[in-house]
């Protein structure tokens, strides 16, 4: 069985305080439309785990009818982390992953309203990196000539 380095969710408080629309929330609080708001996120960022170890991002999906998903960390070929002004304040960040793996062909998979982004940024690059060593793996990219 691998060890978990990480698990977090997404962070519902951390959108609160991270962004423009969880301040606006927080301001129709006073009128009780926020709270639905904030009940709908909190349960949103509940429905979905995301898992890391040393070989692996893992996602738990679901909260009555559950899945799984996988991307090989040795497949991952970019991490990028995305973060406003009022998100860096509240250390607060996106990160967005592609991957040669079947879950990201269609695009990026952005996790949104992350604490702590740029440390877990940092952890997943560096488990990228041994996971590549450990498999010998190089990645190369092949860009198409037009002729």
């Amino acid at each position: 069985m691998a060890v978990v380095v990480d698990r977090f969710r997404s962070s519902t408080w951390g959108w609160l305080r991270g962004t423009l629309a969880g301040w606006g929330t927080l301001a129709l609080c006073l009128f009780a439309v926020g709270f639905v708001i904030i009940l709908v996120k909190w349960v949103r960022n509940l429905a979905v785990t995301y898992e890391v170890t040393e070989d692996r991002l893992i996602l738990h999906k679901g909260i009555f009818v559950k899945s799984i998903d996988e991307i090989e960390l040795y497949r991952v070929k970019d991490v990028r982390i995305d973060f406003t002004l009022l998100n860096q304040w509240a250390d607060l960040g996106t990160i967005a992953i592609t991957s040669s793996d079947e879950t990201t062909r269609a695009g990026p998979l952005v996790i949104r309203d992350v604490d702590h982004a740029r440390a877990r940024r940092e952890k997943l690059r560096e488990l990228v990196n041994a996971a590549r060593i450990k498999r010998g793996v190089r990645e190369i990219d092949i860009v198409p000539e037009d002729l």
